[in-house]
């Protein structure tokens, strides 16, 4: 029985949400306290360094989980590897709120930790294309860009939320009580949202295009790398600017701006304003690239979020709540042109029965050398130069690369998925 295109994207939303939520958790809680919970003999930049290299295991493991899920999801189908992925990440997260911390265990606890996250890693990899998927196979070409859009929303929403829960406690906690027990709250919460997000799943139907395209003779990676070898470096280029610039603005601004003197609070705060209309205004991007085009708008927020970068960071020194909170929305409306039009962009460039795994290893491959590495080095840079320049510099860099990888792609609005549903 088909489900309407509107439940079929608040199942994505809601899932996607959930699912970036534990993982953006991990994000803030490494900058914030589990420097000091799990590597507290060192000093804060080099325990934040530590916590960072953590959080970006769950990318390594990502590109990993974009193959196994893209597998089964090009072979099975869309809507149960959703399931499994939301299992996956909900029992991560809600173990490590109950991980003991060195105290107790000494280095076996970042070891588990680690452990943990890489289930994390491993399940967001296979989540997000599937979720882009199953909505953009039953939306409407004309308005695919839009439908397609609102699971891309779940990346600001998910942060919106980690962060939200975070800054009420940090609000309504001392900073002893929250380094002691409340920091565990958000994680344990995951377990509760997980049961929400899968007893929405399990209503949708599977995507009416992948169930009238033929078997894939071969295995999906194999027609990916016979067919789409330019469309996976494609996405991995496109992904540069918009990846790094996503973990710059909302995870390593947070150690950027204590490292400033500036109050957690409000930088929390800042990102937490910031984030909702960033969630209200991926759909507008998406909209508008059923207008104007998919490329015309990526094009735009790459050169955009190149030289706003340069802008971003002192007004973020300055400390006021006021200066923070524009600098980082206008970097995120930036990455918004790029992130919204994204996943119709992507679902577009593949074929039906490769197409989970197509879009899943060119979007988390560039994961590893973009998400995951961006806090690394940004600390690392300010670390060694003491400036946010050379990390700006970093970002822009990203930025050209991303311009000539959109620029070397077709256009692809207006493609019918349909019609894509052979073996070339």
């Amino acid at each position: 029985m088909a489900t309407s295109i509107k439940k079929i994207v608040a199942a994505s939303l809601i899932g996607t949400t959930i699912e970036w939520y534990d993982f953006f958790l991990y994000g803030s809680a490494a900058a914030l306290v589990f420097n000091k919970l799990f590597f507290p003999e060192s000093d804060p930049l080099t325990g934040t360094l530590l916590s960072f290299l953590t959080y970006a295991v769950g990318f390594v493991a990502r590109p990993l989980g974009g193959l196994v899920f893209g597998h089964f999801g090009d072979r099975v189908g869309r809507k149960t590897l959703l399931v499994v992925s939301l299992l996956m990440m909900g029992t991560a997260t809600f173990l490590i709120g109950c991980l003991p911390t060195y105290e107790t265990l000494g280095p076996a606890a970042a070891l588990v930790l680690t452990a943990l996250r890489l289930v994390q890693g491993f399940a967001l990899g296979g989540e997000w294309g599937g979720a882009v998927l199953i909505v953009s196979e039953h939306g409407d070409t004309a308005r695919r860009g839009f439908w397609a859009s609102w699971p891309q929303a779940g990346a600001p929403g998910g942060n919106l939320l980690a962060t939200g829960v975070l800054a009420a406690l940090a609000a309504l906690q001392s900073d002893e009580a929250f380094l002691s027990w409340g920091w565990r709250v958000p994680f344990l919460l995951s377990g509760v949202l997980v049961l929400l997000g899968l007893w929405i799943r399990l209503t949708i139907s599977e995507s009416p295009v992948f169930q009238a395209a033929p078997p894939e003779p071969r295995a999906p990676i194999v027609g990916v790398l016979r067919h789409h070898a330019k469309d996976v470096v494609i996405a991995i280029g496109a992904r540069l600017a918009e990846n790094i610039s996503f973990y710059l603005l909302t995870v390593f601004v947070i150690t950027y701006a204590t490292q400033s003197g500036v109050d957690n609070s409000t930088v929390l705060n800042a990102v937490l304003v910031s984030s909702a209309i960033h969630f209200v205004t991926i759909p507008m991007w998406g909209s508008l690239s059923d207008r104007l085009g998919r490329r015309p708008l990526y094009l735009a927020g790459a050169a955009g979020i190149g030289v706003w970068i340069f802008a971003f960071f002192p007004l973020v020194g300055t400390g006021n709540f006021w200066v923070i909170t524009p600098a980082v929305t206008v970097g995120l409306l930036f990455h918004g042109m790029m992130y919204g039009p994204q996943a119709a962009f992507f679902s577009e460039l593949f074929g039906t029965r490769t197409r989970y795994t197509g879009v899943s290893i060119g979007a988390q491959l560039s994961a590893i050398v973009a998400g995951a590495l961006a806090p690394i080095i940004a600390v690392a840079l300010l670390r060694e130069f003491g400036s946010s320049v050379p990390i700006s510099l970093y970002l822009a860099l990203a930025a050209v690369l991303t311009l000539a990888a959109v620029y070397a792609a077709r256009e692809t609005r207006g493609s019918d998925l349909a019609e894509r549903i052979t073996t070339r």
